[in-house]
């Protein structure tokens, strides 16, 4: 398994499966991983909220091990990382992505970098159709794909989205699947020019004022910050027109600051989106096995766990030029 021992020192370590897990916990053997800037960061120090040594990896696929009264061995699973108590107000309500008292795998508790792990059945879904590695993507896709939901976009909306990573670009996918006009900013060029070539998101700007002047001045009908930057996420909100909403998709640990005058005038949407619920895993999984998110334009780099204890350090410090990266578990 994959394990973070303490910042900038990742090793490889064989330990024995875990057991007294739950009676409705489902065994699954993991197929592959993919790597989040939230691996890096835990891998940098830079979580705030780890203890170490931590078993990395929560965007997961794997195959049921062994049959249960709803799955069959061998069975292609998703692996929804985020593990919610189903008592508090937010699961009651139908919001298990924001529960309370959340456990995050490979955050909050040893994530799926392993060859095999326990999860609760309900964070498990079918992937049908897939490959393992692109099941392996499906969560990251989850996360634009409920920023998207949330923001309540139409094909009528001029879209903006700010920050061109994985996360973003999953924004911008999703919110053109619905029909609307889609615009990129980003200050690395290379990325914009990225999103282009890989998959036709040609209208793009390092400026937000070129931005702006592209249609108008009138400001978008709906912007995503996906920077994980404050001062990005602050300037965000003049770009948002008159009647529009502003989605944050990123987290900061800074305080978002902005005119109230202005948000009052505009009667303006702010919208925070964390993590992805059911419905988002169902409409990826779709959307990839009808082909219309090409998996292969997103999939930087395919590695073994062997090739990750050698690389992780260059990953971090380079993955600017990374989309996805993904590192095979088993090999079938």
């Amino acid at each position: 398994m994959g394990v973070v021992v303490r910042p900038w020192e990742f090793e490889i370590q064989m330990r024995e499966p875990e057991t007294g897990y739950p009676p409705d916990w489902v065994i699954v053997d993991i197929c592959a991983v993919g790597l989040c800037g939230t691996d890096y960061h835990i891998f940098e120090g830079k979580h705030p909220f780890l203890e170490y040594p931590r078993v990395i990896g929560h965007e997961l696929s794997g195959r049921i091990a062994q049959d249960t009264a709803a799955w069959k061995a061998g069975d292609l699973v998703v692996i929804n990382p985020y593990l919610s108590c189903g008592h508090c107000r937010s699961c009651k309500r139908g919001k298990p992505n924001c529960c309370s008292n959340i456990q995050v795998l490979g955050v909050h508790r040893d994530g799926g970098m392993t060859p095999q792990i326990a999860v609760p059945a309900e964070n498990l879904y079918r992937a049908d159709g897939l490959s393992t590695i692109q099941a392996a993507m499906v969560e990251f896709l989850a996360i634009g794909a409920h920023a998207v939901r949330r923001s309540e976009l139409s094909e009528a909306d001029r879209v903006l989205v700010v920050g061109i990573g994985p996360i973003g670009i999953g924004v911008a996918l999703f919110a053109r699947l619905k029909g609307a006009e889609v615009t990129l900013l980003d200050l690395s060029p290379q990325r914009l020019v990225m999103a282009k070539d890989r998959f036709g998101l040609d209208v793009g700007s390092t400026d937000l004022g070129e931005a702006m002047r592209g249609n108008g001045n009138d400001g978008f009908d709906v912007v995503f910050d996906a920077t994980g930057q404050i001062g990005a996420i602050n300037a965000g909100f003049e770009a948002v027109a008159h009647g529009g909403s502003y989605v944050l998709v990123s987290v900061v640990k800074d305080d978002v600051s902005f005119s109230d005058p202005e948000f009052h005038k505009r009667e303006m949407r702010l919208i925070g989106s964390r993590n992805a619920l059911k419905v988002d895993f169902d409409w990826v999984i779709s959307t990839i096995r009808d082909g219309l998110i090409d998996t292969d334009a997103l999939c930087s780099s395919l590695i073994t766990l062997e090739d990750l204890a050698d690389r992780m350090p260059s990953l971090a410090n380079n993955r600017a030029d990374l989309i996805k990266v993904v590192v095979k578990i088993a090999h079938e």
